[in-house]
C-alpha cells in the first residue's frame, strides 16, 4: 500500500513514517502542499494522509483541487483543528476520515484498517522476505531497511517464482519454462546473469547454486 504523508512538522512526520513502515507500508512524505500537488500529478497513491496548516496550499485546498480533477485517492486529515467548522470543511473538501491531534498511533492504524476495507485494498501484492526485506510484486520493488529499490521486470518475475518455489530446488529448465514462458528460450549464461543481478538486489544468501541442477531459494 503506497501512502502519501503531508505533514510539516518534521518529528511528528517522522514517527508517522517510521510508524507505517513499520508496517510494511510504502511512505512518501512531503511538506507542503505543492510539493504534494506535484508528487500526486506524477505518482499513484493508494492513500492520502493530510495535515491542513501546511505551507503554501493548505490541505483543504490541496484534496478539494484533486477532487475537482477526479482524483477519488481515500484521503483522512489528520490536523490540530477539531471545531465543528473544520470537521466540515474537511468533509467537504472530500476527505474519507478526520483525525483530530493529538492521537494515538494505533487509532491511525484503525482508521487506516478501515478505509482498506471500504475501498477494498490490500497488500497482498507484498511478500515479506525478512525482517528488513520486503518484495512488492505488483510494482516491481523492494523494500530493504526500510529503503525503496525499484527491482528489473526480469529479476522480479525470478523473485517471485523463486518465492512461490521457496527452499525447493529448481532446475534451469523450470527456470526457463516459467520465467521466460513466450520467449525464447534463455541460455544459461543468460539465467545466471539475472540471477547475479537479483543477489546483488537481495543479498548472496539467499540464492544457492546447486551445481549441475539448478537455484535454491532460502527462506527460514
Amino acid at each position: 500500500m503506497k501512502i502519501m504523508l503531508l505533514e510539516d512538522d518534521i518529528i511528528l512526520s517522522e514517527i508517522i513514517e517510521e510508524f507505517l513502515q513499520g508496517l510494511q507500508y510504502s511512505v512518501t512524505t512531503v511538506y507542503d502542499g505543492i510539493a504534494a500537488e506535484n508528487l500526486c500529478f506524477s505518482q499513484k497513491f493508494d492513500l492520502l494522509l493530510l495535515d491542513v496548516n501546511v505551507p503554501h496550499v493548505n490541505g483543504f485546498e490541496f484534496l478539494k483541487n484533486l477532487r475537482e480533477i477526479g482524483d477519488k485517492t481515500p484521503a483522512i486529515f489528520i490536523t490540530s483543528l477539531d471545531g465543528a467548522d473544520d470537521l466540515k470543511l474537511g468533509f467537504d473538501s472530500g476527505c474519507d476520515d478526520y483525525i483530530k491531534k493529538p492521537f494515538e498511533l494505533s487509532e491511525l492504524e484503525i482508521r487506516i484498517n478501515n478505509i482498506k476495507r471500504l475501498y477494498n485494498i490490500e497488500n497482498s501484492h507484498n511478500i515479506k522476505i525478512s525482517d528488513d526485506l520486503v518484495f512488492d510484486k505488483k510494482n516491481f520493488l523492494l523494500y530493504k531497511d526500510n529503503q525503496e529499490v525499484k527491482i528489473p521486470k526480469k529479476e522480479a518475475s525470478i523473485l517471485e517464482f523463486f518465492l512461490l518455489n521457496k527452499n525447493k530446488t529448481l532446475t534451469l529448465k523450470e527456470l526457463s519454462h516459467n520465467i521466460w514462458s513466450y520467449e525464447d528460450a534463455p541460455t544459461e549464461s543468460t539465467i545466471r546473469t539475472y540471477i547475479k543481478n537479483l543477489r546483488k538486489l537481495i543479498g548472496n544468501e539467499y540464492i544457492d547454486n546447486i551445481r549441475g541442477v539448478g537455484y535454491r531459494f532460502n527462506q527460514r
